[in-house]
């Protein structure tokens, strides 16, 4: 496949990952946690502690993450054991707007494992977004996941 052609083909997988946010504001926010996800499914800790602002915050588990520093090095470390080639799926589910540079979404996913399709039994999360507008970009201020257990 050529370079044109794989470009192509990334786009409109990716696309598809908009929903109904596609257009507008909301689909701006939502490059913010699509990003993150890009990152995650690379293994790239550097990149995903990038869409964070400095003090931004990851609740990912039991972990309270407070700073890009804190995610960088926390997610480095997982991303060479428990978490090596796991991928996360999430969709979101509402975009709220609270003003013209902060924005709340919500969220359900999972992190899928390395070498499974789809996530283990039980492994389902509820997300929440605080997306912050920085310099023309939106970028996350916190993102909290949390189980979902019934």
């Amino acid at each position: 496949m050529s370079d044109a052609a794989a470009l192509v083909s990334s786009a409109k997988k990716w696309a598809t990952y908009y929903g109904e946010h596609a257009n507008g504001r909301a689909g701006a926010v939502l490059t913010a946690p699509l990003r993150v996800r890009a990152a995650w499914d690379t293994g790239d800790a550097e990149a995903l502690a990038a869409m964070f602002v400095d003090n931004g915050s990851m609740l990912l588990g039991d972990r309270q993450l407070t700073s890009r520093d804190e995610i960088r090095d926390y997610l480095t470390e997982a991303f060479a054991g428990d978490y090596r080639g796991s991928r996360l799926v999430e969709d979101i589910r509402d975009i709220t707007e609270l003003s013209g540079t902060v924005a709340l979404a919500v969220g359900e996913g999972a992190i899928v494992p390395a070498g499974r399709d789809e996530p283990e039994p039980g492994a389902a999360l509820r997300t929440m977004w605080v997306v912050v507008k920085r310099d023309g970009d939106w970028r996350v201020a916190s993102w909290q996941s949390s189980p979902v257990t019934g």
